[in-house]
């Protein structure tokens, strides 16, 4: 694009507007023709009184004055209205608030170009509308054309945004093309002098689809590349499998899935490239994530490194010590467990074991990231629910080792292209395949006059010798809330299932209570537990087949999928039921929705991302990338797709961008910085 030119190079533009026009960012001309419309004004036809319906209250035609009368106005004393006549011969009402000099401006036996976006129409048939623009000519209405509609601020008005948009256009134009040449043919792209013009000036809606898809994609391209540049391409050779690894594969009862084979092999080159590896391994809840895992501190542990193993809970971080000694106590691994309540000589043992590199691989919770924490040789550090770690506090952990890799886990699955965009700084290992035997999760939406039969259901289940969850959003009545408690439901199920083993746990509870319960309930002393969102993440019971979420409208989808993650965990039927109360918004029940035809947690983190937007999934530290302005991370998923792979080709092939058919890329990417 050519030289910038100020805003105020526009006529009609002065300081103050061009203040405000700085908080919409428009500092620019530059910055005026890369302001998108935010929605279309069609007047490409005229539409007199007679045409307009309830879908479609605009009109867009001549209109001649007739009459004047003024009428009392609790807003502005007393107000014009003035009666007008469109060459149909109907009656329309102009009511001029707070405009006495249209009175002198719209002198009887006038004519005008009116534009209004909603008139409405009394029992006598005589319409009417307070809202309208007045131009002399056809042109200068806009009839015939598409206007574009801007955000506002201020005392910024359509018309000087339509007025600075032209003049930015006929300025700087004509626009340069910002792709390599064969991709317009290859994707069917506008060149980007048409895709600027239509953008803001369309000749029909097919142009704003195209211009829109053309600048969308370049917007793309230009971060995809920029985030493959900054990461570099080389390529890594395989890692070699340790014979401790071949017999750990070997030993266990089932086999790995394609995507668990692939995802090791990818986290073994990172580990044996020299480079520190930084990865997201992701994948639904169940998938396997965390056996990969053990396998990849398997092969950092054969090489006399120590690994660190990071989990955001006690519970849960217990659940993996126990997991890790089950699974490598037979491989030599020594294997300690670290949290805030390890104290006294257990903690100065465990910290020296640590120091001299006598323990391999320790497990435990934000207590690792302590000052009196040192490793001999610390080599990779495994972060599982990485999201609910910051950035500083992963480097942190990192920082206890030399040139330490970290492998981050979450089973809020996102994208694969979409992670590598919102996750510059990470190359990403998905896991889309579920263990082989696994029966999908049936999932019931039940509605309070419903609830009954739900019971009899779960009944059932008992009495096949099978285990359930019942989840609430509270741990008791205190405060002003209509919402159903653990405390007070424990009991009203104790009294609906009388001798069925029962207990209650949630967050205020001691952590070796919670531990001791969730043994009684993986030894099936216990037969249901009454719980919070405590049991969200990581616990495996493969004969729990019942998950009830109460207030279910209340949750998100990524935490009704994860507590729907904890049934349906062996080959067992498995059955979710989320209950809701009957006056429910339209997010909770799109929401709602999405759990009843969908278990596949891709498929539900994409349909997320339209309900609520890609800002919590990504976070402060992606908030740049999220600055798009003519593409979407929540629509544009399939143009996100072909910009990694044309931005990996041309980072593979010509990184410098040196080539002549790149050079228009190197000077958009210029200008960008």
């Amino acid at each position: 694009m050519k030289a910038e030119g100020r805003i105020t190079d526009v006529p009609g533009i002065g300081k103050k507007s061009a203040a405000e026009l700085s908080s919409l960012g428009i500092r620019t001309l530059r910055d005026m023709v890369l302001f998108p419309p935010r929605s279309y004004d069609d007047r490409r036809e005229e539409r007199n009184l007679s045409d307009t319906t309830p879908d479609n209250p605009s009109i867009a035609c001549r209109i001649t004055v007739i009459s004047h009368s003024q009428f009392p106005s609790k807003r502005s004393g007393m107000t014009l209205k003035a009666t007008c006549m469109d060459d149909d011969g109907r009656r329309l009402e102009l009511l001029c608030f707070n405009r006495p000099f249209m009175k002198d401006m719209l002198k009887l036996g006038s004519s005008w170009y009116i534009t209004a976006s909603a008139v409405e129409r009394n029992r006598n048939g005589i319409y009417s509308t307070a809202s309208f623009e007045l131009k002399r000519t056809k042109e200068e209405a806009g009839i015939g054309r598409i206007l574009p509609v801007y955000p506002l601020t201020g005392s910024i008005t359509e018309k000087m945004l339509r007025n600075a948009s032209a003049y930015a256009i006929d300025a700087l134009s004509p626009f340069a093309d910002e792709l390599p040449y064969d991709l317009y043919g290859k994707l069917s792209l506008m060149h980007h002098d048409d895709a600027y013009r239509c953008i803001h000036y369309p000749g029909n809606d097919e142009d704003i689809k195209e211009a829109r898809r053309t600048l969308a994609f370049t917007e793309l391209m230009l971060m995809e590349l920029s985030i493959l540049r900054g990461k570099g391409t080389t390529r890594k050779s395989p890692g070699k499998e340790s014979a401790a690894e071949r017999k750990l594969i070997s030993s266990l009862p089932f086999r790995l899935t394609a995507d668990q084979l692939a995802a090791a092999s990818e986290i073994r080159a990172d580990l044996d490239s020299g480079q520190p590896m930084n990865r997201l391994l992701q994948g639904d809840v169940g998938s396997g994530k965390t056996l990969v895992a053990w396998i990849a501190a398997l092969h950092e542990i054969q090489k006399g490194n120590q690994v660190a193993f990071m989990a955001p809970t006690e519970l849960l971080a217990r659940q993996h010590a126990e997991g890790a000694a089950e699974l490598l106590a037979s491989s030599g691994i020594r294997i300690a467990f670290l949290t805030g309540n390890v104290k006294g000589q257990g903690r100065r043992l465990l910290l020296e074991s640590l120091k001299d590199g006598t323990t391999d691989l320790v497990v435990g919770t934000h207590a690792l990231f302590s000052e009196d924490v040192a490793f001999k040789r610390l080599k990779l550090v495994i972060i599982d629910e990485q999201h609910r770690f910051g950035v500083q506090q992963r480097e942190a952990l990192r920082n206890k080792g030399i040139d330490a890799s970290i492998l981050s886990m979450t089973a809020t699955p996102i994208p694969r292209t979409l992670a590598l965009t919102l996750f510059a700084d990470l190359d990403v290992s998905t896991l889309h395949t579920m263990p082989s035997g696994r029966i999908p999760i049936k999932t019931y939406l039940v509605s309070d006059r419903n609830r009954e039969s739900m019971y009899k259901s779960i009944a059932v289940e008992f009495q096949r010798g099978h285990q359930a969850y019942f989840v609430y959003p509270r741990i008791d009545d205190e405060g002003e809330s209509d919402l159903r408690d653990v405390t007070h439901m424990h009991d009203e199920l104790e009294a609906k299932y009388p001798g069925i083993p029962s207990a209650l746990i949630h967050s205020k509870l001691p952590e070796e209570e919670k531990i001791r319960i969730l043994h009684d309930f993986r030894e099936k002393k216990i037969m249901y537990l009454v719980a919070t969102s405590v049991v969200e993440v990581g616990i495996d019971i493969p004969d729990a087949t019942c998950m009830v979420i109460e207030h279910a409208d209340i949750f998100g989808l990524a935490a009704l999928h994860q507590l729907r993650g904890r049934v349906g965990r062996s080959i067992l039927p498995s059955y979710c039921f989320l209950v809701f109360s009957q006056n429910l918004s339209v997010e909770a029940k799109a929401r709602l929705s999405v759990m009843k035809e969908t278990t596949d947690g891709f498929r539900i983190a994409e349909k997320d991302l339209e309900i609520r937007g890609p800002g919590e999934m990504a976070g402060d530290k992606q908030s740049g990338f999220l600055r798009l302005r003519f593409a979407s991370l929540t629509s544009d998923l399939d143009l996100i797709e072909n910009a990694r792979i044309e931005a990996e080709r041309i980072a593979r092939d010509d990184p410098g961008l040196l080539s002549i058919g790149n050079a228009p890329l190197r000077i958009a990417l210029k200008e960008q910085n």
